[in-house]
């Protein structure tokens, strides 16, 4: 089915050489770069996929972005947690529609994104004001005002506690995750995930420590690495560069009080 190009839509404009250029299509809205002028009336309306070029002749085709290309260019107040942690979170957690999540630390809203797409219900809790405006902007601003109906951010600690009850996941982005340990044991359903993401593997340890004499049990911390290779012809080989070290990211699951605790789960090589 056609899904032309509206005004308001963002839209990756894609060169030549491959580079890439978020645009948000305004009546009336020109894209200026060293290569010349693209004018929004040439994309208004066409199909995704869509090919212009610029007043000096350069080539840019149009296409919609994906939640990976607006998380890396959003506007941000804070470091976002890259593409590659959130899918693994996602799983780690979970989350399927419907599904209640707390998110602590929403910073500039790239989690609150993923949760709220995979069709989550997600109460944010932010300790900063204009972090909660810009993660509530930036959600409302992907994905629709309709799934932005499904997000909330309040201005409160964490570490205070947890208004809600019956929980599904608690999702943290925290300097100190351990912290909320006993909060999410309250707020939580039985059998429900806890997931957060740590820069630092001293905060997974204490974390860990933690969980261990909490009634979480099937504690475990993994570490995701990312590398692109180099494929052109018989020039095959890693890159130089790759996405190595982000965060180490640590879920449990809310048993109640096991007699002895259970062994954590061994995670395949």
């Amino acid at each position: 089915m056609s899904r032309p190009l509206l005004a308001g839509e963002r839209v990756l404009l894609v060169d030549s050489k491959g580079r890439q250029y978020l645009v948000v299509l305004e009546d009336g809205g020109q894209f200026h770069t060293h290569a010349g002028i693209v004018g929004h009336a040439q994309l208004i309306g066409e199909d995704e996929g869509a090919t212009v070029r610029s007043t000096t002749g350069a080539r840019y085709t149009a296409i919609r972005p994906t939640l990976a290309d607006f998380v890396l260019r959003m506007p941000r107040d804070a470091q976002v947690i890259y593409p590659k942690d959130l899918g693994a979170i996602l799983l780690l957690a979970d989350v399927t529609p419907g599904a209640r999540v707390l998110e602590a630390g929403v910073g500039s809203g790239a989690l609150s994104l993923a949760l709220v797409r995979a069709g989550a219900e997600v109460v944010g809790y932010e300790l900063r004001p204009d972090f909660a405006r810009r993660a509530t902007a930036n959600v409302a601003a992907f994905l629709g005002e309709e799934a932005a109906g499904r997000y909330r951010v309040e201005e409160r600690d964490v570490y205070a506690g947890i208004d809600e009850a019956d929980l599904d996941r608690v999702v943290l982005d925290l300097p100190e995750p351990w912290q909320v340990v006993k909060h999410a044991e309250g707020a939580l359903r039985p059998g429900g995930i806890l997931v957060a993401y740590t820069p630092s593997i001293m905060q997974a340890a204490h974390l860990r420590e933690v969980l261990a004499t909490s009634d979480f049990e099937l504690a475990q911390t993994v570490e995701h690495l990312a590398r692109t290779w180099h494929v052109e012809g018989q020039a095959v080989r890693p890159d130089h560069r790759m996405v190595a070290h982000t965060g180490f990211l640590t879920s449990a699951r809310l048993l109640g009080p096991i007699p002895g605790g259970l062994k954590a789960p061994k995670v395949p090589s």
